[in-house]
């Protein structure tokens, strides 16, 4: 049976969103109704990963483990490490080689949201994944602000550029990386770069050469979003609010989240609800089980 742990990357100092986070942690800062973090966390949780890691710094882990614990609530179990100086997205592999021990391994970085028709099944079909690497790429109109990929037929990937002047993919690599147990020895052979990091895309390289890196094409209905700017921060929330708004259903949920999944049951659920019910939040999370309730009670007298 495949075992696979997840790692949020939330560590680094949010100098682009200068002043917002200046004194605050950029994955704590609200995308319209809940902490940003918040996002990622239930992305792990769909994908079926309920032991996971979240990188952080050394003054904002109290803040998170304020907010987070360690996931009982949830039905899932959290742990937190510090990275003292942010070098490079690979570097979560090395932090993180105790904890991932002999698993495969999911990473996502704190400040990606995703959502979007079938994206759960995606998840979930790659947390089967034993052998290779497997990333999420995106058609974006400027690619040449991103990683951009290539791949075949076969989504099998043959060529990654970072930042192309002159792209020859439209598709960009997300913030989303599945990867089985060999990720933590490629890490640890790569060199840092001229920028003085451990760059991911040197890992997806490897795999690459392997033959061993899988491409997952994000298609239309399907959305990623970044918001490492005060722009796509903005963007981000008005997105969220305005499916909210208009399906009456959140999104990046991990409380919805953790019931739906079978992770708590409706007695912890309500208790979730309970301690939130001031707020229009919990009033949600107490109507979706009152109407899971009714609806449940409307097949059994038609039965």
């Amino acid at each position: 049976m495949i075992k696979r742990k997840g790692i949020i990357l939330a560590g680094g100092n949010g100098s682009r969103l200068y002043p917002i986070t200046k004194a605050t942690s950029k994955q704590l800062i609200p995308v319209y109704d809940k902490p940003m973090i918040y996002y990622p966390l239930s992305t792990l949780m769909l994908a079926g990963i309920k032991d996971i890691l979240i990188i952080t710094t050394p003054h904002d882990k109290e803040s998170f483990i304020k907010l987070l614990g360690n996931g009982s609530q949830f039905g899932i179990n959290i742990r937190y490490e510090i990275q003292k100086k942010p070098d490079g997205i690979a570097q979560a592999f090395l932090i993180a080689e105790e904890f991932i021990d002999n698993s495969s391994v999911t990473l996502i970085l704190g400040d990606n949201l995703f959502h979007g028709d079938s994206f759960i099944k995606r998840l979930q079909k790659n947390y089967r994944l034993n052998e290779g690497a497997s990333i999420f790429a995106y058609s974006v109109v400027d690619p040449e602000r991103y990683g951009v990929i290539e791949f075949d037929p076969n989504c099998i990937a043959y060529n990654i550029e970072e930042k192309p002047k002159k792209p020859k993919s439209k598709f960009a690599i997300t913030g989303l990386y599945f990867y089985d147990n060999s990720v933590v020895n490629k890490a640890k052979k790569i060199k840092p770069s001229n920028r003085g990091e451990l760059e991911i895309t040197d890992i997806n390289k490897m795999y690459m050469q392997e033959g061993k890196l899988r491409v997952e094409k994000m298609n239309r209905g399907m959305t990623w979003l970044d918001t490492g700017t005060t722009d796509s921060l903005h963007e981000a929330s008005s997105y969220i609010r305005l499916l909210e708004k208009r399906q009456g259903l959140k999104i990046g949920c991990p409380e919805e989240v953790a019931w739906r999944m079978g992770y708590i049951d409706n007695e912890c659920f309500y208790s979730l609800s309970t301690n939130l019910i001031q707020s229009g939040y919990g009033e949600y999370l107490r109507s979706i089980l009152y109407e899971n309730k009714n609806t449940l009670g409307s097949k059994k007298s038609r039965n």
